[in-house]
């Protein structure tokens, strides 16, 4: 008997999520883990830790962004071209007034990730906006967590009526 039953194309279509900061009121480590967990495809009921099964995240207002206590001002981000003396550090506000707060929440995802292969294209599945506007307005099935049903789409209608056409042909 085969171990693969039905159509797994469907399975592993890709969502684009949406994510408002400015209506959400999560802090950014729990904004970044629930993000993590969407892009490995881990809310899913086909996930494997080998295969890169997860979703697209759109996410808009990072202007936004808020953590707890002072992590804004304390909060140091290092890094260092392996040359002596070259190691920079720069605080999260700093950080968030040159590279914006899309940067901010960008490094707190990748370091939630497991550090594999995947990564990588993981991460290019993380869109980050400043404000509202974003070019992936048609692409949202799922917009702040109301989510539309997939099995209303019509070419979702007509791969399962072309499935059942076969099955019943056979």
């Amino acid at each position: 008997m085969s171990q693969f039953t039905g159509q797994t194309r469907l399975a592993y279509s890709r969502v684009w999520h949406s994510v408002n900061l400015s209506s959400d009121p999560r802090p950014l480590g729990r904004l970044a883990s629930s993000i993590a967990v969407t892009l490995m495809g881990k809310h899913k009921p086909i996930y494997d830790p080998s295969t890169d099964c997860g979703d697209y995240v759109v996410v808009m207002g990072c202007k936004d962004l808020h953590t707890t206590g002072k992590k804004m001002q304390q909060k140091k981000y290092y890094k260092h071209t392996t040359r002596p003396g070259s190691l920079k550090e720069i605080t999260m506000d700093r950080l968030m007034a040159k590279w914006g707060g899309g940067e901010i929440l960008r490094r707190a995802v990748r370091g939630m990730l497991p550090k594999n292969r995947l990564r990588d294209d993981r991460m290019a599945r993380l869109k980050c906006f400043e404000g509202q506007a974003h070019p992936y307005k048609q692409n949202l099935l799922l917009h702040n967590a109301q989510s539309k049903s997939i099995g209303s789409r019509s070419d979702v209608q007509a791969t399962l009526q072309e499935q059942k056409s076969t099955t019943a042909a056979q």
